[in-house]
C-alpha cells in the first residue's frame, strides 16, 4: 500500500539548534512526529538533510520519500520509549544469522560464501567477542550463550537512533553480524547488501531473474542505503 500524500501547508523547512539537539521548522512551527513528540534529533548533519527532504517535496508531501525524517521518527516514538527492550528484541536475530548458514555445494556457491562471508564473522569475534557457529544448509544452530550475551551488549549500547538504522539493515539483510558492520563502520551499506545477496545473486546467474524479485531487492537495498547514510549524518 502506498503511503499517503498530503498538500504542502509549508513554504521552507529550515534546521535550527534545539534543547537536546537540533530540530526542524516548517516555516515557524516546529515538526511533531507522528506521535506528537518534538522532532529532536542528535545532529545539526541530520537535521540539515531530513530538512532537505521536507524542502524537495512538490505541491503534494509524498512521506515515503522522506526516508531519513522517518528513521528519526521512529527512533523518537517507537524506540526511545523502550529503548532497551527494542535492542534486546533486535539482539536476538544473532540466533539466526544469515552469515551462519552456508551452502554445501555446489563447491562454486560454498566457496563465494565462504570467501564473503567469514571475515564479517571473524571481525564480530574479534570486535564484540561473539564467535557464531556454523551450519550447512537451512538447519538450525545453535549459537554459544557467550557469543549471543557479547551481540546484545554491543547492541544495548546503541541509542535510539542508531538502533532504528540498525534495524532497517539486519532485517533487510537477515543479518545482525552485517548490520553491525555497518554500524561499526567495517563495511558500507552497499558491501553489506552486496554480500546478503551472494547466494541469490548466484541463483540468478543459473537460473535468471524474476522481476518480482528484483523489485523487493531494489527496495532492501535502497533501504539499507538510507540506514547506511542516517548512520554516517549521526557521526
Amino acid at each position: 500500500m502506498n503511503a499517503p500524500a498530503f498538500k504542502r501547508f509549508y513554504r521552507t523547512a529550515s534546521a535550527r539548534p534545539a534543547e537536546g539537539g537540533h530540530t526542524i521548522h516548517l516555516d515557524e512551527r516546529q515538526l511533531k512526529t507522528p506521535a506528537r513528540a518534538a522532532f529532536i534529533v542528535p545532529t545539526a548533519e541530520l537535521a540539515e538533510a531530513a530538512a532537505a527532504e521536507w524542502n524537495a517535496q512538490g505541491e503534494k508531501i509524498d512521506i515515503a520519500s522522506m526516508t531519513l525524517t522517518a528513521l528519526a521518527n521512529a527512533a523518537i516514538d517507537r524506540i526511545a520509549p523502550d529503548r532497551e527492550a527494542f535492542a534486546r528484541r533486535l539482539a536476538a536475530y544473532g540466533r539466526n544469522d544469515l552469515l551462519c548458514y552456508r551452502a554445501a555445494s555446489p563447491v562454486e556457491l560454498a566457496v563465494r560464501l565462504a570467501k564473503g562471508w567469514q571475515p564479517v564473522l571473524d571481525w564480530l569475534a574479534e570486535r564484540h567477542r561473539a564467535r557464531l557457529a556454523l551450519a550447512e544448509g537451512v538447519v538450525h544452530v545453535e549459537q554459544p550463550r557467550e557469543a549471543l550475551a557479547a551481540l546484545e551488549r554491543a547492541v544495548l549500547a546503541f541509542d535510539p537512533f542508531r538502533l532504528g538504522a540498525l534495524h532497517v539493515l539486519t532485517t533487510g539483510m537477515a543479518s545482525l553480524g552485517l548490520g553491525l558492520a555497518v554500524a561499526d563502520g567495517r563495511l558500507t551499506a552497499a558491501e553489506a547488501f552486496g554480500l546478503s545477496r551472494l547466494d541469490e545473486d548466484y541463483q540468478a546467474e543459473r537460473w535468471g531473474r524474476d522481476c518480482e524479485a528484483e523489485a523487493r531487492t531494489a527496495r532492501i537495498r535502497s533501504e539499507a542505503e538510507s540506514a547506511g547514510r542516517f548512520l554516517s549524518l549521526l557521526g
